[in-house]
């Protein structure tokens, strides 16, 4: 009897599980519905970047994030764990938040409106909680939980702003890219700087001006991308992706991490965190091929950073995460290789299809391959660690 109590409970046992749960079926369900969208076999009452945009944000990487920093913030910040009570509920209004934005928003704007004001208040608490965390903690050196707090603070801000577009479009655009640069690109970027050095056992010493600097060059990169229909603009964020290129990966090279040397989840966050420098590479030449050939390549940086480098690194996290907290060695099988693998098969579906747009080739069935290969990421993985998140690990 004690046994079967025990397995019931195992599911809540720890702050990650149930909400790397719900991110995964939120990846699925969310992207599903988008796709059948994009199909015109059901009809969203939002507009469809918005509810793409916001799904994935504050379906998907929001509760990765929470579930992560729900477990490493206290230990960041040398402060107590936090209670179960205060975790549940906030999953609670989470998956209450998302089952009744999945559906309202097929029906009515009115109650899309309220799951959204749920998902904030959702969103809120937990901020207040990283703050209150940050403030008692006893660790000598809180710069970097510092940043993350920043960088959540700012999806607060933006996450409002969506609520806000729902009636006023214009913010649309605003709150779009804060919560995508200055949310969950550079709140990833501020963890893996920290964890990813940290794995390999890297002795180099960090530029200390190195987060704030690229927390600057965000800040530009964000507005410039909010009004890059000015020309003159649009090529301030070409000089602002390039400096970022190029800065990001000379620090990553100063670090000299053991790429080859190190175990396969190793490799794979280092695979990751070179996508960033990568991708902010590869928006400043689709930014100046519309600029000087006026093509377009229908979001592709956007989608570099957001498959190739935030994909890859939160699924990362969270596969040593689930094996490290569930008692097995965080070591990856081949299975979780070919995960990573078919990451980067997803990122380069969705490049090409970018440049099938601006190029015309007339291959827009590749949008459904990605739409397709997205799900089936997320199937494959969670059909993986959905059973140990649940129930644990088979012993």
């Amino acid at each position: 009897m004690r046994s079967t109590k025990e397995k019931e409970n195992y599911f809540l046992s720890q702050p990650h599980q149930p909400f790397f749960v719900l991110a995964i079926i939120n990846a699925i369900v969310m992207m599903l519905v988008f796709a059948l969208d994009n199909k015109g076999i059901i009809n969203l009452q939002i507009s469809s970047l918005l509810f793409h945009t916001y799904t994935l944000i504050y379906g998907l990487f929001l509760n990765v994030f929470t579930g992560f920093l729900f477990t490493t913030f206290p230990r960041f910040c040398q402060s107590e764990v936090l209670k179960k009570s205060f975790y549940v509920q906030i999953f609670a209004l989470n998956s209450i938040g998302s089952i009744i934005f999945i559906f309202a928003s097929m029906t009515s704007l009115y109650i899309t409106f309220a799951s959204m004001i749920l998902l904030f208040i959702s969103n809120v608490f937990m901020v207040l909680k990283l703050r209150y965390i940050l403030k008692i903690g006893t660790s000598p050196t809180k710069e970097d939980p510092h940043w993350i707090l920043m960088s959540s603070s700012f999806g607060l801000v933006a996450h409002l702003l969506f609520i806000i577009s729902l009636f006023y479009s214009p913010l649309e655009s605003f709150a779009i890219k804060i919560a995508f640069y200055m949310y969950v690109v550079f709140l990833t970027f501020s963890v893996a700087q920290r964890m990813i050095p940290f794995f390999c056992y890297s002795t180099e010493q960090k530029d200390l001006r190195f987060v704030s600097t690229v927390f600057v060059f965000m800040i530009l990169k964000t507005l410039l991308s909010i009004f890059n229909e000015y020309t003159y603009v649009k090529g301030a964020e070409i000089v602002i992706d390039l400096i970022l290129a190029f800065y990001l990966f000379g620090e990553f090279i100063r670090w000299k991490l053991p790429i080859s040397k190190s175990e396969p989840i190793i490799w794979v966050l280092i695979l990751g965190l070179l996508w960033l420098p990568a991708a902010f590479f590869l928006d400043a030449i689709i930014l100046s091929a519309e600029l000087f050939l006026d093509s377009s390549f229908y979001y592709l940086g956007i989608h570099a950073l957001g498959i190739g480098f935030l994909t890859t690194i939160l699924i990362g996290f969270a596969t040593r995460i689930i094996y490290g907290h569930s008692g097995q060695i965080p070591n990856t099988t081949k299975f979780d290789i070919g995960i990573f693998y078919f990451i980067q098969v997803v990122v380069i579906l969705r490049v090409i299809y970018s440049i099938n747009i601006g190029e015309s080739l007339g291959l827009d069935f590749l949008l459904d391959i990605s739409f397709g290969a997205w799900i089936i990421l997320f199937l494959l993985w969670g059909g993986k660690f959905l059973p140990i998140l649940i129930f644990g690990a088979k012993k």
